[in-house]
């Protein structure tokens, strides 16, 4: 690589900053080297060209909002004399060739005129060389990046292919970067060593400490990247579980038996709430029971009959007769709906708890992410919480699926095609009843008002004797002003 790169220049404030990059950019021109000034913002980089307007410097800028002329620029950047400000992000993955671009020149010209087009070959054969001699592409960049590797791209754009270049960096206390991490130590330095206004330091121990800052900053973002990859790896892993399920239900035509073995698993895991297994008669909660078999899947049993008719009825035997309620219930809605409806329908209400309380399931992970870093105050691992909450949520939210798809199923209510007709019916009258008592509220509501009514409408306020001013003596004698007394009660 012929390219020099130049100790970087740091400085007290912005404006000494900017300050020298103008005297530099003018020296370049001066000599007619191109330049590339490299900035970390379109701010940044439509400041400096304010700057260089005001001086008479014509350059060209090169970001976000001139993406239309982006290859017209990069083309001309290796011009004798060229200024062209740049961001980091602008012109990358092009080489800006010294000279000017050769072959965007004779694509303008046409093929069958050699002579015109040899012309413009020795044209750029002589400001390649001419900027050859003034050193290359200068590279001058105002502030330092998070990041090493942006600054090494940068400089980069120098001295490409065995082409000569520099580059160099200036720096003011005040920039981001230096202000956060090495601000202090570059401070006292400056301060030991009686820096005026204008004046800059240049040492490579300065250069290292601006290196270990960034060092800094690139760790910062390593950890703070490493353990978003942590967090999003334990939703991924759950969102294949969720996803995998519902692939296989989409693929499913019946899910009769897989509906059948939620069926046992929750009304197993609702009978273990009110008779804990392996209890005595006395711990069992048989009212509690049938209210909540009522409750959450419309059936009504009379748990407490069966009992007193059985004595031999244990809790194996009370568990298999609910159950067996159950399912002759739904056996007797598959007979009135058809096993092809009433499958279509399984499927449907099982995607539709499943994707409403996935979606939740989500938020709630979200919620846990943003104040799980608390824990950290009470000496636990953020992470490893995190992990144990969001798997006792994943167990909340199958449960969760498993039984709203059953009580949905238990409670819909399955008509034949006359009931069916006759509640639409029933409906239909009660919209037209409602619709002919709205009319008949509006013609009532709308009949002539009575005479006082009348007389309220058209009978102007009259004021009796004259109005008292606000700064006027009050009527009542007290010697105060009309808006310190009565007026106040107005």
């Amino acid at each position: 690589v012929g390219r020099v790169d130049f100790g970087d220049l740091i400085y007290m404030t912005q404006r000494e900053k900017f300050d020298a990059v103008i005297e530099d950019i003018k020296e370049c021109v001066k000599r007619q080297q191109p330049v590339l000034v490299g900035t970390t913002s379109i701010e940044t980089s439509e400041y400096l060209s304010g700057i260089l307007k005001k001086a008479g410097i014509k350059h060209e800028v090169l970001n976000a909002k001139q993406h239309e002329r982006e290859a017209e620029i990069v083309a001309q950047a290796g011009c004798p004399g060229a200024v062209t400000i740049a961001t980091n992000m602008a012109g990358r993955g092009t080489d800006i060739v010294l000279g000017g671009n050769l072959e965007a020149v004779l694509k303008e010209l046409p093929e069958d005129d050699e002579q015109a087009r040899q012309e413009a070959r020795e044209r750029w054969q002589k400001r390649h060389n001419q900027v050859i001699e003034a050193g290359g592409l200068h590279i001058i960049g105002t502030e330092r990046h998070e990041s090493r590797r942006i600054d090494n791209q940068l400089r980069g754009r120098s001295g490409r292919q065995g082409d000569p270049g520099s580059s160099r960096f200036y720096l003011a206390l005040e920039d981001n970067l230096m202000r956060i991490f090495a601000s202090e130590r570059v401070a006292a330095i400056m301060q030991k060593l009686g820096m005026q206004e204008g004046e800059a330091i240049e040492h490579p121990w300065v250069t290292k400490a601006i290196e270990n800052a960034q060092r800094k900053v690139e760790g910062r973002n390593f950890d703070i990247r490493k353990q978003l990859l942590e967090y999003d790896d334990v939703a991924n892993d759950q969102r294949k579980v969720i996803y995998e399920q519902r692939s296989e239900l989409m693929e499913t035509d019946d899910i009769s038996e897989t509906i059948s073995d939620i069926r046992y698993d929750v009304v197993n895991g609702l009978i273990d709430t009110y008779i804990p297994p392996q209890s005595i008669d006395e711990q069992w909660d048989i009212p509690g029971l049938e209210q909540a078999l009522e409750n959450e899947f419309g059936l009504k049993l009379d748990l407490q009959g069966w009992l007193e008719a059985d004595e031999s009825l244990h809790e194996e035997g009370l568990r298999e007769r609910i159950l067996e309620e159950l399912e002759k219930e739904y056996a007797a809605k598959e007979q009135l709906a058809g096993s092809e409806v009433l499958r279509q329908f399984e499927k449907a209400a099982m995607l539709q708890v499943l994707d409403t309380a996935w979606k939740e399931h989500l938020a709630a992970m979200d919620y846990l992410r943003q104040g799980i870093h608390l824990r950290g105050y009470a000496q636990k691992n953020p992470t490893q919480e995190f992990k144990r909450e969001s798997f006792e949520l994943f167990n909340q939210l199958l449960d969760r699926i498993k039984y709203e798809t059953i009580s949905i199923l238990s409670k819909v209510q399955v008509r034949a095609p006359e009931d069916v007709e006759a509640v639409e019916e029933q409906r239909r009258q009660q919209v037209e009843m409602n619709y002919q008592h709205a009319e008949v509220s509006a013609l009532a509501g709308a009949g002539e008002p009575s005479p006082e009514e009348r007389a309220e409408e058209h009978t102007p306020f009259v004021r009796e004797g004259r109005k008292i001013g606000r700064n006027e003596p009050c009527p009542c004698g007290s010697g105060k002003k009309y808006k310190r007394c009565h007026g106040r009660l107005s």
